[in-house]
């Protein structure tokens, strides 16, 4: 999804750190266990799930365009089989706060999937912002599409893996393409979608319209599962009146099953514990409805 208009959501103060701050902010250590450096905040203090007790495996299969598709594997150990959750990067890619998280739904009782779907192109984990938006750009809606259909199928071949019972969780970028999967594939059961659009903003241009479809508002009549939105209320990429757009979506489609909620005063990336923008009172709530959506859907 070429959806660029400031692609992830936030104003440029919302991210801060430059490579030169980074330099200096005694972030070493984070730097090397694999943050995205464009994002870092100074006294980021990320949530570290550890691995003891889980399978954790870095695999690769083959995408409908022939592309050997990478992917971060976390579930629990044994033969399971269990639920599936495929998680979707925001546009820094399958860093180490999307592995963590995966690390999260393994512990959970969950075999989760992380794709990487920038890599075509680059990994935009450690790129300036610019190049992060190109790498980003380059992933289009039938390929992301692809990819999700590849992870699927992917998944429906493992034994420990049960895919009869599939979600997808994602942030930003990857929250909008929670709501599309939703629309497109019957074999999701449950969407958590993250601070992700849900509709072009007032000021975007038809080529900007035109990359960025289809859009969530555009198919709320085809959602084939509840999807849970979690959005804050001061999130200056994402305006409540497109989420409001998006609520009369969901009710003229008779989607009574999907849902927005909106955090008061939480900024975009709330959830993202390696920024400043964390919020953690509603990144734990965000959670605990995530776990109670995927409790009652997928177990």
């Amino acid at each position: 999804m070429p959806d660029l208009i400031r692609p992830e959501g936030p104003e440029a103060d919302d991210i801060r750190l430059s490579r030169r701050g980074l330099a200096t902010a005694g972030l070493g250590g984070l730097l090397f266990a694999g943050y995205a450096p464009a994002a870092l905040a100074a006294q980021a203090s990320p949530v570290s799930t550890p691995a003891d007790g889980l399978e954790i495996a870095n695999v690769s299969y083959p995408a409908p365009d022939g592309f050997d598709l990478p992917a971060y594997v976390a579930r629990p150990a044994g033969d399971g089989p269990f639920p599936v959750v495929v998680v979707v990067s925001e546009i820094f890619g399958v860093h180490e706060y999307i592995r963590d998280v995966c690390r999260r739904l393994a512990r959970e009782g969950y075999a989760a999937i992380a794709p990487a779907f920038f890599v075509r192109v680059a990994d935009p984990a450690g790129a300036e912002m610019a190049r992060v938006q190109q790498i980003v750009a380059a992933a289009g809606y039938e390929q992301v599409m692809g990819d999700v259909a590849a992870t699927l199928d992917w998944a429906s071949q493992q034994l420990w893996a049960n895919a009869d019972k599939v979600g997808i969780t994602g942030w930003c970028w990857g929250g909008k393409v929670v709501w599309q999967a939703a629309a497109r594939f019957a074999a999701i059961d449950a969407g958590v979608a993250w601070y992700g659009r849900l509709a072009p903003p007032a000021n975007a241009t038809p080529e900007q319209t035109a990359a960025g479809a289809p859009w969530p508002v555009d198919v709320a009549d085809d959602l084939k599962a509840p999807v849970l939105g979690l959005y804050g209320e001061a999130d200056r990429g994402i305006p409540l009146d497109t989420v409001e757009s998006m609520r009369s979506a969901l009710q003229r489609a008779g989607q009574t099953e999907s849902r927005i909620d909106v955090y008061p005063a939480a900024p975009h990336g709330f959830h993202a514990d390696y920024r400043d923008s964390y919020r953690p009172a509603d990144a734990a709530d965000g959670w605990a409805k995530l776990l109670a959506l995927f409790e009652a859907r997928l177990k």
